[in-house]
């Protein structure tokens, strides 16, 4: 039974082992039975609430999310897809590229690191397992999860998922066939393909079979009857029971509804009709079936899905983010794993198309990333849809499914404050320009050194573990410790000092243990809550001003944008070509941004930055979002 206190949730996990049951060990693993629970800001809201409900979208360490949204949604997540690192050993980036159709081409654009794909085997292992416990938690007990992956960890995922989920649990390895194929080693097989493990709550999930459609090859089997209907199978009747007797089916049956598209009803009737000839021990002949081609619903949808193509570089779907997956590849599994009106949740959100597909087919729906790009595009692209899906309900034709209920409003939130880095991949340095750190040699595993501490950079995408402590460990200088003690046994050997965005709470005393029978000396910086001090990263400015009824962007600086197009404010020749978006609230409540006006052009089209102010405007708050998705937000009072 899991419990519930003020700081933590906890869980009942057994990790005893089990005799004759496989576990995949690392160094380090070690139970994951409970975890803080992090508080929320909500932040920004968009659309109206439908029946009660808002969708949410969370900026943050998806750990710290899932801690969060245990309180209100244990048990409750009906869908889970996720399509996590794959540990490629890669940096993955997009073009930033400045707006407009005529600009300097020599530094109009650059590639701006998104994240890092790389990871040491050991904190790989524990950083995915500490999550699939969260997502069996999360899970309602008719919930799928769907775990996106490729040849590099999709064996040490499955045997975690068996340990977390239960081997009953494993329903199948689906491999997407992409059109893609390519090699990475000078001999072997090109690879083409993902996996996609799917594994259940328990034995009563949700799962709507799918069918492919006819196949040429298949259609050409068909023939006509007498009324011109095309249909499949032989024309067998039961003239004598001799012939009934003389050709014996063998192999088994298939199972209820498999049948030639068929379900057990419809096979019954048939059976009934005498179109299926009987076996000698009584139970139906598959082969004497007649199936007309207006009821046959096609081939049972099999492991292999090669129907699915990735998004293209001239892809319609295509917005640049590195990773995007296809439309059509969430739509099916939305389709197969929820009903209307359940819960769909992505906690890797990348480029929102879980998220964007689940509002479509009338799923409600969560999303996190720690991105803060993936976070900005993911929110305008759902703005998108649910105007699509405004225009679809007002047009004169009507919706294409009018009992089809859709959630289009959402919300925002940030989770623990996670307002510091816009970008995990340049976490560090800013973190080592900010606190002064003396650069220390390359060989070394620590950052560098302040106030006779050497540094450690901690992981800045999530809190850190124990797990993480093991390079530091392997850093330490034993053989000088050595020396130090002998010289001086009741001093300090060294200080060390752990930088970190959120930790478990013994991150400390773990690391002197570790040391022993060393004294050493640690101190933990937590930049959540010891950030007041520390000035990351260049602000954006801007100028607003009311004039004749408009409001008025006059200016707008971006420092850091700036910076890396390595142009002054005074060289652009319109500041228009740095913004992505602007939106615009015009009765701010001093808490949430609920933007009424929202100026998204497209690809190659620039903001209006001139907008007609409404007469009942109060407190008017603007957010303007530039190219590497940083956000300037401002006030001006309605005069």
């Amino acid at each position: 039974m899991s419990e519930k206190h003020d700081s933590f949730e906890t869980f009942d996990f057994d990790l005893q082992p089990i005799r004759g049951f496989p576990e995949l060990r690392w160094t380090g693993k070690r139970p994951f039975t409970s975890t803080q629970f992090f508080p929320a800001q909500r932040k920004e809201a968009y659309g109206d609430a439908k029946d009660g409900w808002l969708n949410q979208i969370f900026w943050g360490d998806n750990l710290q999310v899932m801690s969060h949204l245990l309180r209100n949604f244990r048990g409750k997540v009906d869908l889970i897809y996720i399509d996590p690192p794959f540990d490629s050993k890669a940096n993955y980036s997009r073009k930033i590229k400045l707006k407009g159709k005529s600009v300097d081409a020599s530094r109009s654009s650059f590639e701006e690191a998104q994240y890092h794909d790389m990871w040491n085997n050991d904190g790989y292992l524990q950083f995915m397992y500490e999550r699939l416990v969260l997502c069996r938690e999360l899970l309602s007990n008719t919930g799928s999860i769907y775990l996106h992956c490729d040849y590099r960890r999709s064996h040490y995922l499955k045997i975690i998922m068996d340990e977390v989920f239960g081997l009953d649990q494993f329903i199948n390895e689906i491999v997407w066939v992409r059109t893609n194929a390519h090699n990475m080693k000078s001999k072997g097989y090109t690879r083409s393909n993902d996996h996609i493990l799917f594994y259940t709550k328990t034995s009563e999930y949700t799962f709507n079979e799918q069918f492919n459609p006819i196949s040429e090859e298949q259609l050409s089997r068909y023939k006509k009857d007498a009324d011109g209907r095309l249909y499949t199978g032989q024309d067998l009747t039961f003239s004598s029971e001799s012939e009934t007797r003389r050709d014996t089916w063998r192999g088994t049956t298939p199972s209820p509804g498999r049948a030639w598209g068929a379900s057990i009803e419809q096979r019954e009737e048939w059976w009934e009709q005498g179109l299926i000839l009987k076996k000698r021990d009584g139970t139906p002949r598959l082969d004497g079936l007649k199936v007309y081609l207006d009821d046959a619903k096609g081939t049972a949808l099999s492991t292999m899905w090669d129907d699915v193509s990735r998004v293209g570089n001239t892809s319609s779907e295509r917005l640049g983010y590195p990773t995007q997956k296809p439309e059509a590849l969430l739509d099916r599994v939305i389709e197969v794993s929820s009903n209307p009106g359940d819960l769909v949740f992505d906690f890797f959100m990348g480029s929102g198309t879980t998220q964007t597909v689940a509002m479509r087919k009338g799923r409600r729906f969560l999303g996190a990333d720690i991105n803060l790009g993936s976070v900005e595009i993911t929110v305008q692209r759902l703005l998108n849809e649910a105007r699509t899906i405004v225009d679809e309900e007002n047009s004169l034709l009507g919706p294409s499914d009018a009992s089809l209920k859709r959630f289009t409003g959402f919300e925002l939130h940030n989770v623990n404050n996670y307002d510091i880095f816009r970008n995990p991949v340049e976490a560090k340095e800013l973190i080592k320009e900010a606190m002064e750190l003396q650069p220390l040699p390359t060989s070394s595993v620590f950052d560098g050194q302040r106030d006779h501490y050497l540094v450690k950079v901690m992981p800045v995408n999530r809190i850190a573990t124990r797990a993480d402590l093991n390079e530091v460990i392997n850093g330490m200088d034993f053989k000088a410790f050595e020396h130090r003690q002998a010289e001086a046994p009741s001093k300090i050997v060294e200080r060390i000092m752990l930088v970190c965005m959120g930790h478990e709470p013994d991150l400390g005393p773990e690391l002197v243990k570790a040391a022993k029978p060393f004294n050493i000396e640690v101190e933990v910086v937590d930049l959540i809550r010891d950030k007041s001090n520390l000035h990351f990263k260049r602000q954006s400015d801007a100028k607003l001003a009311s004039k004749d009824g408009y409001l008025e962007i006059v200016g707008f600086y971006p420092l850091n944008l700036l910076q890396k197009l390595s142009m002054d404010a005074d060289t652009v020749e319109d500041w228009r070509q740095l913004v992505e978006t602007i939106k615009i609230d015009w009765n701010y409540d001093g808490a949430v941004l609920s933007p009424e006006l929202i100026d998204a052009p497209g690809k190659d089209e620039l903001v209006s930055g001139r907008y007609p102010i409404p007469k009942d405007a109060a407190t008017i708050r603007v957010k303007i979002t530039d190219l590497l998705s940083e956000s300037w937000e401002g006030e001006i009072e309605n005069a």
